[in-house]
């Protein structure tokens, strides 16, 4: 692989792996910001449990998906950018932070190029012989 692709790969891989582990372990802590806010009061009105509870599962789950990122990049990145794409159209459904469902999107992008330009291992070893 290309020496600038290989460092693009990189660069994303550590990116969409480190960034949901921080957001996901915030979800208990809420220094970053208070995320069950980003919650409508309608979705919140249904939840069979409190609005905390709901983001540290939310947490729990961008967790794993980073440390997925990190282990299977192929994988946990089209886990990652599917996980932005479903944010971004529940805050855009209830147009609440338009800005932030914009910037989910554009991450999607990144998590998804990180999907294209990762090469699956079997398909490296098959080439090399």
């Amino acid at each position: 692989m290309n020496s600038n692709v290989q460092f693009v790969q990189t660069m994303l891989k550590y990116t969409y792996g480190v960034v949901p582990i921080v957001a996901g372990l915030d979800k208990f802590t809420n220094l970053l910001t208070e995320w069950r806010l980003y919650l409508s009061q309608g979705f919140a009105d249904v939840l069979p449990f409190d609005p905390s509870t709901f983001m540290i599962v939310v947490g729990i789950i961008e967790i794993i998906a980073g440390i997925i990122v990190l282990v299977r990049p192929k994988i946990g990145s089209f886990i990652v950018g599917a996980w932005l794409v479903c944010i971004a159209f529940s805050l855009i459904a209830t147009w609440s932070y338009v800005d932030v469902a914009v910037r989910d999107l554009v991450m999607a992008i990144g998590a998804f190029s990180l999907f294209m330009i990762t090469n699956d291992k079997v398909a490296s070893s098959e080439e090399l012989g």
